[in-house]
């Protein structure tokens, strides 16, 4: 009896966990399904191979005259992976929809903005820089700026000693008073000379009076001898003194030719010595000229850069001392654009650019000129096409571009900073003279 009580038992519990038939029919089913609709089917695990329908009852009962079986363990199912064919279909859908969207884009932005755009980044910020050099010779005694200082023109940038043009100018104004001095003693010569010449033209009045008062006494002493009532020695007397005031007068007149050339000589004199004034005087504002040369001014305004001048150093006329930099708007640009894209461009067309140092922020100005050659026209070797292989490189034109003065990040801007520049070939434009030509070939 106890024997058939514990088999009862364990026959119950056995009943009890055996899955359904319909449950584990339903399992399969799906199991089924999922490996059909699979890509790669999938093929069924070895531990739940198809088994022959039995009813628990009839798997756990027990056969007459033989001890009980022990129930199988029950069986778990293991859950499928989730589908990957789908997951990568839906992706491949995303990415093909999502090129054909930038595709789309980028070609609409082509066709609408891109194809009236030239673009370069071979272009470079640039200033009419100025080298401060001396005007004379002379030891450096003080230096007013420093690196990188802000200076406005006519700001004193450095003194050179001055003691040299300071004597200069002491003599220079003492050969000035001495050609002074020299006018005027020619000038009183010939105020002198003229009373000279006066002189000898009353000597002249003279020997003409005395000489027609001897020629009528000849006469009548000559006629008086002739009539027998004069005597011989006054006719002679008579004669000598006739031929006496004769030679007084060619002498009075000669020496009033003198006189009067003399005149001439002094006043020539004078104008030699107004000419020594004037020359006096230039020597003079020469020498103030180097004695204001010894300070040197900034010629514009702009920023101090490459300073090279110490206080003791000795310089020469034309030495490099320092560079004052314009900034702000004085600031351009020059983009060197290739030759096949200037055919569209004209003076006045808008530039839109950014600097490489200010991120995405835009830049704006206008094209200003454009270069009468290409760089390498200006090369320090300009190349010699008609002789040699001949390679044929693709030119580059610069362009002058004026920047917009109203950009609060102008003031930022430094020459030689690296530019990526672009020219909007569409608007109203004066056409360029210097691309005419160029557009025509095209």
């Amino acid at each position: 009896m106890d024997g058939i009580s514990s088999d009862r038992q364990s026959f119950d519990r056995a009943d009890r966990d055996a899955p359904d038939e319909g449950e584990t029919a339903d399992r399969r089913d799906d199991e089924a399904s999922a490996r059909s609709a699979s890509p790669d089917p999938v093929p069924a695990p070895l531990d739940k191979l198809p088994e022959t329908p039995t009813s628990p009852q009839r798997a756990a009962a027990p056969q007459p005259g033989l001890p009980a079986a022990p129930l199988p363990a029950p069986v778990a199912l293991t859950t499928q992976p989730p589908r990957k064919g789908g997951t990568k279909k839906l992706v491949l859908a995303a990415v093909l929809l999502a090129g054909i969207g930038y595709g789309g884009h980028t070609g609409w932005h082509w066709w609408t903005v891109g194809r009236f755009q030239e673009t370069t980044d071979n272009a470079f910020l640039q200033a009419d820089k100025v080298t401060v050099s001396p005007r004379i010779a002379g030891f450096v005694t003080a230096v007013a700026v420093g690196d990188n200082q802000p200076v406005r023109a006519g700001d004193v940038v450095a003194t050179i000693d001055d003691r040299d043009a300071r004597i200069q100018i002491e003599g220079a104004r003492a050969e000035l008073e001495k050609a002074r001095a020299q006018v005027e003693g020619y000038h009183a010569a010939v105020v002198q000379q003229a009373a000279t010449v006066a002189s000898a033209q009353a000597d002249i009045v003279n020997a003409e009076a005395g000489l027609a008062f001897s020629t009528q006494e000849a006469k009548r002493y000559a006629d008086l001898l002739t009539a027998g009532a004069g005597t011989s020695q006054r006719a002679q007397q008579t004669d000598a003194d006739l031929r006496q005031h004769r030679a007084t007068l060619d002498k009075d007149r000669a020496a009033l030719d003198a006189a009067q050339k003399q005149v001439h000589t002094y006043e020539a004199l004078a104008a030699s010595a107004v000419a020594g004034v004037a020359s006096a005087q230039a020597k003079l504002d020469g020498a103030e000229l180097n004695l204001g040369y010894t300070t040197i001014r900034a010629p514009v305004d702009g920023v101090v850069g490459d300073r090279s001048v110490r206080v003791g150093q000795m310089v020469g006329a034309g030495t490099g001392l320092l560079t004052v930099v314009p900034m702000g708007r004085d600031i351009y640009l020059v983009a060197n654009f290739k030759e096949t894209q200037l055919g569209d461009m004209k003076v006045g067309q808008s530039v839109e650019f950014t600097v490489d140092a200010f991120g995405d922020h835009a830049f704006r100005g206008t094209v200003d000129s454009f270069s009468p050659g290409t760089g390498a026209q200006f090369a320090l070797l300009p190349p010699e096409n008609a002789t040699g292989n001949f390679t044929k490189v693709v030119q580059r034109v610069p362009v002058k571009i004026r920047l917009a003065t109203d950009d609060p990040m102008l003031d930022r801007l430094r020459p030689g900073l690296s530019v990526e520049a672009t020219v909007e070939t569409r608007g109203d434009a004066r056409p360029s003279h210097s691309l005419v030509g160029l557009a025509a070939t095209r």
